[in-house]
């Protein structure tokens, strides 16, 4: 299992790829961050990996 995670660009908060995946678009939870997070952002590799293994990345 591969920990995937994104970054926001904006703040630096840390998200992770199931939390990604589960809302597709997402506010990012940064205190005061209004930056929007898209499951998309994730590199296609990772996107792809994800998908391919959703059952071991459950919450």
């Amino acid at each position: 299992m591969r920990i995937i995670t994104h970054t926001c660009p904006a703040c630096g908060t840390v998200v992770a790829a199931n939390e990604l995946e589960n809302k597709r678009v997402m506010k990012c939870p940064g205190l005061g961050c209004q930056e929007v997070l898209r499951f998309e952002d994730l590199p296609e590799g990772a996107r792809a990996h994800f998908l391919e293994n959703r059952n071991r990345y459950q919450i």
